[in-house]
């Protein structure tokens, strides 16, 4: 097995790569077709193989660890969940075309998350508050807690301080800092006060999918572990708003400072995206200004 410390940082995943991997490791699948999905996600890129699987390698080594820790836990939190999660059918090893392990789940039908596949948001925002009471109320016992494997999701919000400090000085003129810095402090403040309970760490678009414009499963457990949940309320500045936001809030019945630190959560990720800061990618700064409008907005209320 390759020393996870020597592996490369980022490897060049494409279609010759996925499918010598499927042959070598996998052989009774090798005849089967296999081709690029069509959003692939940032921190994995994922393939169609046949008609009913996909193979998904982790992009880069601090994505790696990720994938021992799905093919674990998937399995037990499914029968809990009232939608499909992945359903891993196999896991890759390490080797010399490839230096971490991966990979192939069964394939579930639908497609990401756009508003406009969305048939009635506020029926949407109470399938995924349902989705995720489900989920905080799953044994959390021997879960992963937050650490390197999910950038520390779960965990307190000052991990991030500096770096939301950083943002909201660069930002200085641009977004109402004194109101952002209430937010952030706020949040600071205050620390999920019951046992860590399951969350799955990057609820967002490109990990839900809709079928006939609902719902239909969710997806990339790889930030998922036990701790606070509040990370996983970023969506209702990111996607929710007016009645939809609402629904989403009362179907969770969470305590008001762990929506404190949700908006702590949203205003970090939109600030530093917003700044333009190293390391961040999607949804960029036009949405990312608009998510702080709505996060200082909400707190002000």
């Amino acid at each position: 097995m390759s020393d996870p410390n020597s592996s490369p940082e980022v490897v060049d995943i494409n279609l010759a790569l996925v499918r010598r991997l499927v042959a070598n490791q996998f052989p009774q699948w090798a005849g089967l077709p296999i081709r690029p999905v069509e959003f692939g996600g940032w921190d994995n890129r994922t393939f169609h193989l046949g008609n009913s699987m996909t193979v998904r390698l982790p992009s880069a080594r601090h994505y790696a660890e990720q994938v021992e820790k799905e093919q674990f836990w998937l399995p037990k939190l499914a029968p809990g969940l009232p939608l499909p999660i992945p359903e891993p059918l196999g896991m890759g090893v390490p080797g010399k075309d490839f230096p971490w392990h991966w990979s192939i789940y069964r394939w579930i039908e639908g497609a990401t998350a756009t508003i406009e596949r969305i048939a009635d948001l506020t029926d949407f925002a109470k399938a995924l508050s349902g989705f995720l009471t489900a989920l905080q109320r799953i044994d959390g016992t021997g879960g992963p807690l937050p650490g390197r494997h999910n950038f520390f999701r779960g965990g307190p919000l000052k991990t991030y301080d500096e770096e939301a400090r950083q943002a909201m000085a660069a930002l200085d003129g641009k977004i109402d800092t004194d109101a952002a810095r209430s937010v952030w402090e706020t949040a600071l403040n205050s620390n999920w006060q019951g046992s860590p309970v399951w969350f799955h760490g990057d609820v967002s678009w490109g990990n839900l999918l809709v079928d006939r414009g609902q719902l239909s499963a969710v997806i990339d457990f790889g930030t998922s572990g036990i701790g606070d949940p509040a990370c996983d309320l970023v969506i209702a500045w990111t996607l929710f708003q007016g009645e939809s936001r609402e629904v989403f809030r009362a179907g969770l019945q969470l305590d008001v400072a762990t929506w404190a630190r949700a908006r702590g959560w949203a205003l970090w990720k939109a600030m530093i995206v917003f700044a333009g800061m190293a390391g961040t990618n999607s949804p960029g700064a036009e949405s990312s200004c608009r998510v702080i409008h709505e996060v200082i907005a909400d707190y002000k209320l």
